[in-house]
């Protein structure tokens, strides 16, 4: 029994020190191209940060006794404005690194006018990873992408928009996504950050992530809430449906009541068993044991 207790120490101590984080900036030689913000980044309040234009993300990497490979990119929401990275990265980050999961929370660059630079960002994060892949202890084939709220769109997007194998996602989640564009759907917040006011048709098309599905668009794992007034769960649904139509694995768990923007902190007990059946379609999907 006390050596079952000792190891069981060892391994929550090994956990707690694996949950130390480095900051990996995605251009150390700086962007190429600018967002155009000129103001300092500030935190709107302790845990929402506006104004990114420093791309960058932070690795949590699992204790090595507990690493299986697995590895996800995490992109916060906040509008296409900021990037809420405490409820919608940190705190998932570590969950993720209790499973044996590295996990990598991107503070992407605000868009600004400039609709192609968060989408740029995720990619370059991606590329990353697959580079550093076995230094990190990283399996090639076991890197995805999650996002919340915007973040989820932008998740999305890097799944739907797919042009090379080094930065194509292995998996998505998506946490009450935007994944259209279209008015009367859409969050009309993020909407107006990434396109702007009156954006063409095209463009919106292009950023409607239901009309980019192809046979190469990842295993997806959803979840919504029906009440949801801020993003409507038809996003979800009619992603869940593009992913049916090419036959692309993918789980939606909704629920009646939840809102928006909850993370992974208690809000009721349907809402928060998300964790557990994220946790059991990656068991199903072979990304973690």
């Amino acid at each position: 029994m006390k050596k079952k207790l000792l190891i069981a120490g060892l391994l929550i101590l090994g956990l707690q020190m694996g949950i130390a984080q480095e900051k990996i900036i995605l251009y150390p030689n700086g962007a190429p191209e600018s967002n155009e913000i000129a103001e300092d980044e500030t935190l709107r309040d302790p845990e929402f940060l506006t104004k990114i234009s420093e791309a960058r993300m932070y690795g949590y990497f699992a204790p090595e006794a507990l690493n299986n490979g697995t590895a996800v990119l995490i992109c916060p929401g906040g509008g296409y404005s900021g990037v809420a990275f405490v409820k919608e990265g940190e705190e998932i980050a570590k969950w993720f690194n209790a499973l044996g999961v590295n996990a990598f929370v991107l503070y992407y660059r605000m868009p600004n006018g400039h609709h192609d630079i968060p989408l740029k960002d995720a990619k370059t994060a991606l590329e990353i990873i697959h580079k550093q892949a076995k230094s990190w202890g990283i399996n090639k084939k076991k890197i995805g992408i999650m996002g919340f709220s915007a973040g989820g769109h932008l998740a999305a997007t890097a799944a739907t928009h797919l042009k090379a194998e080094n930065n194509r996602p292995d998996f998505a989640i998506l946490g009450y996504p935007v994944i259209t564009m279209q008015e009367g759907l859409t969050h009309g917040g993020s909407r107006q950050n990434l396109l702007g006011q009156n954006p063409e048709e095209d463009l919106v098309n292009l950023y409607s992530c239901e009309l980019q599905v192809s046979i190469k668009t990842p295993p997806a794992f959803l979840f919504h809430a029906e009440d949801d007034k801020v993003v409507p769960i038809q996003n979800s649904l009619m992603f869940v449906e593009a992913l049916k139509s090419k036959k692309i694995p993918v789980e939606l768990y909704s629920f009646p009541k939840g809102g928006h923007g909850f993370g992974m902190r208690p809000t009721n007990p349907e809402t928060d068993k998300w964790p557990e059946r994220l946790q059991v379609w990656m068991k199903k999907q072979k990304f973690i044991k």
